[in-house]
């Protein structure tokens, strides 16, 4: 059995770890600056907008660093790392580490970890970011909102990585990388600054596409990104019959990149791609197939049409 597969079936280490009272407050301080940081970054960034209006470099900035790293991130700490939806190369893996953690969403291994978590317990007692239970505790509709969107990153307990992410913790080369996490956002938010000022030729340019690039971009990935355990798991199409509230909302799906397509990704947690039709939204699972052609990626896990209509009827086949 594989690591992966491991994780997912449970074991005798326990789900969580209690922070202590110091590190609750690190982590809680540190959560709060990546939450409201972005959001006041925004605000002088709409400022200056209305004031002088937004340059095409700053804008370009935006476009670029948001695709970036969310793929970063759906592609390569998700369909990857999490799920290990297709094989790469060790250069490939390296550079999935440094995009994903520039979306600014925590290491790799507390990322994987969190998210096996999720589907293990999946709105159920012991999902993490669940908005129908915290703990053991049934959450209405708005308090369950706010949980499994934002909420639950100023818990008291986080996810056991010896439980949900041994492949991690044993793979020396991804354990290191990704501990400079801080360092790889950190270069993305500069670079792009420098980058700026450096086509424009002044300050103002740089710091203009510091702030679109920079905390703009943030705010619109993070929301994104937690809008798929949040607002994917109360809202949408469910042509899935599944034990959890996973849905299917395209709007959510057009911004993250196909991740909003939750009832499909539970269905097939493996699977490469979200998007099963052609009208439901998968820039992820259209990257993966270029990359495939190219040989940057191979096998590719898909599951085939009779393997989709069954689990259209409820009949639970093997993981692929």
């Amino acid at each position: 059995m594989s690591d992966c597969a491991k994780a997912y079936g449970g074991g005798k280490p326990p789900a969580t770890i209690r922070l202590s009272a110091t590190r609750l407050r690190v982590m809680r301080t540190i959560t709060a600056i990546v939450v409201i940081g972005p959001v006041l970054g925004f605000g002088l960034a709409l400022v200056l907008a209305a004031a002088n209006g937004v340059g095409k470099t700053a804008l370009i900035g935006f476009a670029v660093t948001y695709a970036v790293s969310t793929i970063g991130v759906t592609l390569g700490f998700h369909r990857y790392f999490a799920h290990r939806a297709f094989r790469t190369s060790r250069a490939m893996e390296v550079v999935f580490v440094i995009l994903g953690s520039c979306a600014l969403q925590g290491p790799l291994l507390y990322w994987v970890a969190t998210h096996r978590r999720h589907h293990q317990f999946s709105d159920g007692p012991g999902d993490p970011h669940s908005p129908h239970v915290m703990g053991v505790r049934p959450l209405r509709a708005g308090v369950g909102l706010w949980h499994g969107h934002v909420g639950w990153m100023f818990g008291r307990e986080v996810t056991n990585a010896g439980r949900f992410a041994p492949d991690i913790l044993r793979d020396r080369r991804m354990f290191t990388l990704q501990r400079y996490y801080l360092v790889w956002a950190a270069l993305f938010l500069l670079v792009p600054g420098i980058v700026g000022g450096l086509i424009t030729n002044s300050f103002y340019g740089g710091l203009e596409t510091l702030l679109w690039a920079g905390p703009v971009r943030l705010l619109l990935v993070h929301h994104a990104s937690w809008a798929v355990g949040s607002i994917s798991h109360m809202y949408g199409a469910r042509p899935f019959p599944l034990p959890d509230h996973s849905a299917n909302n395209l709007w959510v799906a057009v911004l993250a990149f196909g991740e909003g397509l939750q009832n499909n990704h539970h269905a097939f947690p493996r699977a490469a791609h979200h998007g099963f039709r052609w009208w439901e939204p998968d820039l992820s699972g259209l990257v993966i197939d270029g990359l495939e052609r190219i040989g940057l990626v191979w096998d590719v896990i898909r599951p085939g049409p009779k393997a989709i209509a069954a689990r259209r009827r409820g009949v639970v086949e093997p993981e692929l």
